[in-house]
């Protein structure tokens, strides 16, 4: 009868059984927008988590930074339209 020449260390033998608690994650729909989700957790397309707005999402705070720049804009525009005249005067 075969006997094990060595005994079998606890790494070896446990790593045998490693992936046994492993299990395929729940996805699920958003409610708001239908990307995958994640459960309990906000939805990155829409910022959206329970029916709620929670997140501002990549594309509004870039519009919001687009406004503000056509702001800033303008107003630099007016500024120097107001500047030349009176350095031309002098």
């Amino acid at each position: 009868m075969p006997v094990p020449k060595r005994k079998r260390s606890r790494r070896r033998r446990d790593s045998r059984f490693a992936n046994k608690g492993i299990q395929v994650k729940a996805i699920t729909g958003c409610a708001n927008c239908s990307l995958p989700l994640a459960p309990h957790q906000a939805c990155s397309g829409c910022g959206h988590y329970k029916g709620a707005k929670v997140l501002v999402t990549k594309e509004e705070r870039s519009a919001k930074r687009a406004g503000t720049r056509k702001v800033r804009d303008e107003r630099k525009a007016a500024r120097q339209a107001t500047a030349e005249p009176t350095s031309e005067q002098q």
